[in-house]
């Protein structure tokens, strides 16, 4: 059965995703997968849910060609880790063409009953792929307005330990220094 498995994800891989051959979909899809990815606007379930996604991200990169760099079977579950290069060269979710050359690494597990695909799970970088386009600028800008958290927010171990003793409340009502440190994101800007 691993075979078959791993044939069924090479298939989808080459054939839909690197050659856009949607009508192999209807193949591998079954009527009622599910696909999770946090990354990625629900399409809907089933071979169109998946045709749609592959039409989303092969109108943007017409010239998408995934690789799988390490394929591992357990039972009825597939984990593939991939990598997709293109060029930018259609419009992407509101975000025009750049022509610019991208690179995305991800993490795809695939849950196989009866020969086809019944639930899949994808992890990529989705902010690598902003980063690469040029778009990160506007949502970095976003963040670091966003520079003190009302201590209401934060979890009882990030309080301050006053407050949490029952302090007579005199401080502000911000606990920033006690959050977990974080990059700013202007820091990413520079890495490009």
């Amino acid at each position: 059965m691993s075979a078959e498995n791993k044939a069924l994800v090479r298939r989808l891989f080459e054939e839909l995703w690197s050659k856009g051959n949607l009508i192999v979909a209807d193949e591998l899809f079954a009527a009622n997968y599910l696909h999770h990815d946090p990354s990625t606007p629900d399409l809907g379930r089933g071979p169109e849910g998946e045709k749609k996604r592959a039409t989303l991200y092969r109108n943007a990169f017409p010239d998408l060609r995934v690789t799988i760099d390490d394929l591992i079977v357990e039972g009825d579950t597939v984990v593939t880790r991939w990598t997709a290069r293109a060029t930018h060269k259609g419009e992407l979710r509101g975000i025009a063409p750049t022509g610019r050359q991208i690179t995305v690494t991800g993490i795809s597990i695939a849950r196989i009953s009866g020969g086809k695909f019944v639930e899949g799970w994808v992890n990529w970088d989705a902010l690598g792929l902003m980063q690469q386009l040029g778009v990160q600028a506007a949502a970095a800008g976003a963040w670091s307005k966003c520079e003190a958290v009302p201590s209401s927010l934060l979890g009882p171990r990030l309080r301050p330990a006053a407050r949490r003793a029952g302090s007579s409340g005199r401080h502000r009502d911000v606990n920033v220094r006690h959050a977990p440190r974080r990059p700013h994101p202007s820091r990413f800007l520079s890495m490009r």
